[in-house]
């Protein structure tokens, strides 16, 4: 199977554009496709951009983005906020032909992240013989939540990240993500595959990425360069 990671723009609060985004990347010709955290409407963790965008997954509105990317041929794995009654969570959700196969939720939430609620589950997936699943962002600080999905036979960690930060905390940690991933990586025996923004907020925020693929040994195999728009590619 082969997976391309995708470095994106950040794209706030435009359903359309992400959707457009999605679609020019699905010509790469992968087998599976993943996009960063919150990529649908953008991760802006206030209480008005989550709770003017934040969709059911049962609603009208999903079925039709659904219906949207039907045409395209591969599995998708993206990032968005999720409404559940009276909660809300930051989630992923694993889309083949229009089809929804299942959502993970974020476990480990950063203290900004205080409107959503944790999720408890660590679903995985298979394709084409491989079996997948997913952390999001900050889960990687954690082992337990990468050893959840390897004790189910996993062989591969999709991580979807958002690390838009403000420029000195952005500074700091970005030759720091892939020694934490490859942390885990090699915990694990997982490859792992990690989607980001990259670009620019204003003048206070920068992301830099990195989307990049770690080896099962944590070594890095290929990453997108740093503030450049683009997707790796693996063969599992």
């Amino acid at each position: 199977m082969r997976i391309a990671a995708c470095q994106t723009p950040e794209i706030l609060g435009d359903v359309e554009a992400a959707l457009s985004c999605a679609e020019g990347f699905a010509a790469c010709g992968a087998d599976l496709l993943l996009f960063p955290e919150g990529f649908l409407q953008g991760y802006l963790v206030t209480d008005e951009h989550v709770r003017d965008h934040a969709l059911a997954l049962d609603s009208p509105d999903f079925a039709a983005i659904l219906r949207r990317l039907a045409p395209l041929r591969p599995t998708l794995v993206l990032g968005l906020l999720e409404r559940s009654g009276a909660r809300f969570h930051n989630t992923a959700v694993v889309v083949r032909g229009g089809h929804l196969l299942g959502a993970y939720r974020k476990t480990h939430l950063v203290p900004g992240e205080s409107i959503f609620t944790p999720g408890h589950d660590y679903p995985v997936f298979d394709q084409d013989g491989v079996r997948f699943g997913v952390n999001i962002c900050y889960d990687t600080r954690f082992p337990a939540a990468a050893a959840a999905v390897a004790a189910q036979g996993a062989q591969a960690l999709l991580v979807l990240s958002q690390n838009m930060m403000r420029r000195p905390a952005a500074a700091h940690w970005k030759h720091r993500h892939n020694a934490i991933r490859a942390g885990r990586a090699r915990e694990t025996g997982m490859w792992l595959i990690s989607a980001d923004v990259t670009g620019e907020r204003g003048t206070d925020r920068v992301g830099w990425g990195p989307t990049s693929v770690l080896d099962p040994s944590g070594r890095l195999v290929a990453q997108v360069p740093l503030m450049t728009t683009g997707y790796v590619e693996a063969d599992i």
